[in-house]
């Protein structure tokens, strides 16, 4: 803080004039940038207690503005503003010397302000929703004390929790002899099922490389997660070499098109890899069958992946959870507690069935500097080793704190919430004049045209789906630049752009459901196409 003589408390100068790198009077820089906020030059060191004064503020901001319903629900999904006069609003610049209390809590609230909300009741872009409360004092209390869980001796707390989520997760899954890491999203947890499985087979590629071995081939249905292109392109594998297995109509993977596709691939002398059965599907929320993959896989020796980024979350549903049956039968899955659980991100859990030490095997460079093996404590609590990252936060305990606060009864209820929200949308979807629902749901996504009025006249030739197609980007931009609602669109296969509303949101009632749809329907209204 500053005095009126312009000497800071902690002996720092505080300048009002413009400064000798440039600054103008009137607070300009010569590349026409505006600073709104006071610099404090000629500082030493930044003093604790400031930083702590500083803290308190910031923390009463998030209570005040980011996780309070009412004052959300009352204010707007997204301030928008295209990217070249945000530029321009925002203090974006590095400066030299250090910018005052006053002025760094102007940029934490121009933050707040001109970022998505994403727990607002009508923010239902992602699949991800908000951030609970319990999971986000978990990040608060696990980034002050700032360590990394490589190894027990860093992180003894967090190293025992991150195991005991792992194995709770196991077990929901029916897995025997447990093991696994926490990633930071699915995408990884993805790659590293990918590796695990081709250590399996030609554990020399760890050290030889990928060259003169037999191709491999990953099967993955043709609506599954792009991570898998991105994991194969990454590994060496190459994207090519991705096998999109047809699904049906409504998104699963059709089994007797995943044993052609591993038939041919033998007739051609390449390996098949690694089975991706989906467990809730990006757009559609479709479970592949799980079962009926896993007895192609044990015919053919295959490794079977599930990726249940998104729908691992029935795993906690009793009413629900057999969406997923013969998971128990999979060799590894991938869960994103972030997602319909409602971790706050990121939180994705990778776990193996029955595979001993593998992940260590695979992935270990036995780093004498940080993973001594004759440890006191015993070496065998140090996971570090067992991941492809070095650093790494100790993100179970956000999911594990939540976990521990609620309880798996608690949990389960939140998990039929959504299910009951999402089965609701359906129903109203399904008889509201102008609205066409493509699927009945299997997950939390609800996928439909919206026709207005002013195209209700064309029937359904080819003239309204060439317009529907258009309408989806200009109702898109009407949502955001009002700011009131975000709900994403695209197209599938065949199907020109649709819109998907997907619930991941505790908090959101019927009643938000209603005023949501109502609000849709307002703005598709005044669309003009």
């Amino acid at each position: 803080m500053a005095t009126n003589n312009g000497v800071h408390l902690n002996g720092a100068v505080h300048r009002d004039d413009a400064h000798e790198n440039g600054a103008h009077e009137n607070g300009a820089h010569e590349n026409g940038v505006h600073h709104q906020y006071d610099i404090i030059e000629e500082r030493r060191q930044y003093d604790i207690d400031e930083g702590r004064a500083l803290l308190r503020r910031v923390f009463q901001l998030i209570m005040d503005e980011v996780i309070q319903p009412n004052k959300v629900e009352r204010s707007k999904v997204i301030n928008f503003k295209y990217p070249k006069i945000l530029e321009k609003e925002l203090d974006l610049e590095l400066q030299e010397n250090s910018t005052s209390e006053e002025g760094l809590m102007e940029l934490c609230k121009t933050t707040v302000n001109n970022s998505v909300h994403t727990n607002h009741p009508f923010f239902n872009n992602q699949l991800f929703q908000g951030g609970d409360p319990i999971g986000v004092a978990g990040i608060f209390l696990s980034s002050a004390l700032n360590t990394s869980i490589y190894t027990y001796e860093m992180a003894p707390v967090f190293s025992l929790m991150e195991n005991t989520l792992l194995r709770k997760i196991g077990d929901l899954c029916g897995y025997e002899e447990i093991d696994g890491t926490m990633c930071p999203g699915g995408s990884l947890c993805n790659m590293y099922a990918m590796n695990l499985a081709r250590y399996t087979i030609t554990p020399e590629v760890k050290r030889e490389g990928v060259r003169g071995f037999q191709q491999n081939v990953v099967f993955a249905s043709d609506v599954s997660h792009y991570s898998m292109t991105k994991g194969a392109a990454f590994m060496g594998i190459g994207s090519d070499n991705v096998y999109k297995v047809k699904s049906d109509e409504t998104g699963k993977m059709i089994p007797e098109k995943l044993e052609e596709a591993i038939i041919s691939t033998k007739e051609k002398g390449n390996i098949p890899l690694i089975v991706v059965a989906t467990a809730g599907t990006t757009v559609s929320g479709a479970f592949d069958p799980i079962d009926q993959l896993a007895d192609i896989c044990e015919k053919y020796g295959i490794w079977l992946h599930v990726d249940a980024a998104w729908g691992g979350s029935v795993l906690l549903s009793r009413k629900h959870k057999h969406k997923m049956a013969g998971v128990h039968r999979s060799d590894s899955l991938a869960w994103c507690l972030h997602k319909m659980m409602g971790a706050p991100l990121q939180c994705s859990a990778f776990v193996l069935n029955k595979k001993g030490n593998l992940l260590n095997e695979c992935h270990s460079a036995a780093a004498r500097y940080l993973f001594q093996a004759d440890k006191f404590y015993g070496a065998e609590y140090d996971t570090g080793d067992k991941s492809i990252q070095c650093s790494r936060l100790p993100d179970a305990f956000k999911a594990w704190f939540m976990w521990k606060a609620k309880g798996d009864i608690l949990l389960e209820q939140e998990i039929d919430h959504k299910f009951d929200i999402a089965e609701t949308c359906a129903e109203i979807v399904r008889n509201r004049e102008g609205f066409r629902l493509i699927w009945e749901p299997e997950c939390t996504n609800v996928c439909f045209w919206y026709v207005p009025t002013s195209l209700r006249h064309l029937g359904d030739g080819s003239e309204l789906w060439e317009k529907l197609d258009k309408f989806a980007p200009l109702l898109k931009k009407k949502m955001m630049t009002s700011g009131v609602m975000m709900v994403t669109y695209m197209p599938l296969k065949e199907k020109i752009n649709f819109w998907r509303m997907v619930f991941s949101n505790t908090q959101l009632t019927h009643e938000h459901l209603v005023k949501m749809l109502d609000e849709f329907e307002r703005l598709a209204e005044e669309v003009e196409i």
